[in-house]
């Protein structure tokens, strides 16, 4: 049994029903933060939905269109139409919608005019509570969040707190909303957060892989022509000494010639679990005529988006830490508080980055521009190149304009990569869907540091250095040293 939870009693309902829905006003308080987190079995295995919705006829479909059934184009701005119907809201779920991309991603296309649904399980701010960590930034809870959005803007965004590797939650959750997109971030997203200890490796590759599986299942039972925009990584393909194309490449080996996915070199167990989750969503692609998109993502940086900027209440979150923090945030954030820049190795490491606002504009660009039944798409979603050097040299000369006295060490590299190699990376397809970026400028390295300026009272130094270690990683639980 599937279970409901509102705030004066526990109700029951059975996988066939749907669930009741609780206006945000009436909803729950936060999941109380004391709880523990265990690799082998879910602790957020409960449906918990908000929102207000009219009723709806649910049609299950168990079956899947030929592949080479094309789908009807669909008009962008959050609505489409088809046949003798009135145009409608499209309806989105953003799973992982309370994270750093998600939950920028779900404000939003809200504010798109999309139909909106949050689902997540809330684990990633347990994951800050077992390691002893804190976003600079201080973060409403998401049900403060939503309602503080409803209060500003009238719009609703619907919420189901619960588990997708639960595929019973699951199941009711696709059944109750019934999107015409998914838009996947739920995934356990630290590369060194995978490297810590055997559990932690076991969580990610179980959380991600087997979650994403639960959302193809649900697609092909429930919603075949829903589109998935699922989000990978620019980290899947590794460092080759060739020029990096968007997915797939055409070789040609004795005498003959193919067009196949391009290698992939994945440098942690968390890279490796976006490669299995690629080669399952093309494998349901062309077996059950899925229709997918890919979205091979660079390092995100920056936090306001003008949504996340309306209130202090929908600010994001932004991690400054050796396990959750990446190398432009954290380095403004060691910039505020006189603590050197931390360039692991030579620095020579080069990486596609963008910003948090152009993430928001690639995933409506993606759901707006949907492929056919049976296609998988891939988006090499960044638009610049930095080389950790370079990223450094940024902070320094904008602290300098601050009158911040900026210094650069390196420390041991904590990873297995190289430091100094080759990389061009392709990445032309959502330009020429019409992505207009925000490209790294003085005055946004500006604006991040005086953010970290002004937050700099919640900084727990000890949290600069890297304390994950590739190559001494092992079977017994570790417990990061503060």
């Amino acid at each position: 049994m599937a279970h409901l939870l509102s705030t004066s009693c526990m109700i029951n309902v059975s996988s066939g029903c749907k669930p009741y829905y609780i206006p945000l006003n009436q909803g729950l308080r936060a999941f109380s933060t004391s709880s523990t987190l265990q690799a082998s079995k879910s602790p957020f295995g409960r449906l918990v939905s908000y929102g207000e919705k009219p009723q709806r006829n649910l049609t299950v479909h168990a079956t899947t269109l030929p592949i080479s059934k094309e789908a009807p184009t669909q008009p962008g701005s959050g609505s489409h139409q088809s046949v003798n119907e009135p145009s409608k809201p499209q309806r989105v779920m953003v799973i992982g919608g309370d994270g750093y991309c998600g939950w920028a991603t779900a404000l939003h296309l809200s504010n798109k005019g999309y139909e909106v649904a949050i689902v997540d399980s809330l684990v990633r701010r347990l994951f800050d509570h077992q390691l002893g960590l804190e976003s600079l930034t201080p973060i409403a809870s998401i049900h403060n969040r939503l309602r503080c959005w409803k209060s500003l803007t009238g719009k609703t965004i619907e919420l189901y707190i619960g588990d997708i590797c639960d595929f019973e939650f699951l199941s009711e959750t696709f059944k109750s909303f019934e999107p015409d997109a998914v838009v996947h971030f739920g995934e356990q997203r630290s590369a060194p957060y995978s490297m810590i200890d055997r559990s932690r490796a076991v969580f990610t590759q179980n959380n991600n892989v087997i979650g994403t599986l639960n959302v193809l299942f649900a697609i092909k039972e429930f919603r075949e022509q829903c589109h998935l925009v699922k989000l990978g990584t620019m980290g899947e393909y590794g460092t080759p000494n060739i020029d990096i194309e968007e997915g797939y490449i055409t070789i040609t080996h004795n005498g003959r010639t193919d067009t196949l996915p391009y290698p992939k070199q994945a440098s942690s167990f968390y890279h490796l679990s976006k490669v299995h989750d690629s080669n399952n969503i093309a494998f349901t692609c062309k077996a059950w005529g899925i229709r997918a998109t890919d979205l091979n993502q660079g390092v995100v940086y920056g936090m306001k988006t003008d949504e996340t900027g309306m209130h202090e209440e929908l600010c994001n979150r932004l991690d400054y830490d050796g396990v959750f923090g990446t190398a432009l945030n954290r380095f403004c954030v060691q910039a505020a508080v006189g603590h050197p820049l931390t360039v692991y190795g030579k620095g020579g490491q080069t990486r596609g980055y963008l910003d948090i606002r152009d993430t928001v504009q690639c995933v409506e660009l993606a759901i707006a521009n949907p492929g056919q039944s049976g296609e998988f798409r891939v988006f090499n979603q960044f638009t610049e190149q930095f080389s950790v050097n370079e990223l450094a040299a940024l902070v320094t000369k904008a602290g300098e304009k601050l009158g911040l006295n900026v210094e650069s060490i390196s420390v041991p590299n904590p990873r297995v990569e190289a430091e100094e190699h080759y990389y061009n990376a392709k990445h032309t397809k959502l330009i020429e869907l019409g992505l207009e970026p925000h490209l790294l400028s003085d005055s946004l390295v500006d604006s991040l540091l005086n953010y970290a300026i002004k937050f700099k009272d919640r900084v727990d130094t000890k949290q600069m250095m890297p304390s994950v270690s590739w190559r001494k990683m092992g079977v017994k639980p570790r417990t990061i040293t503060t």
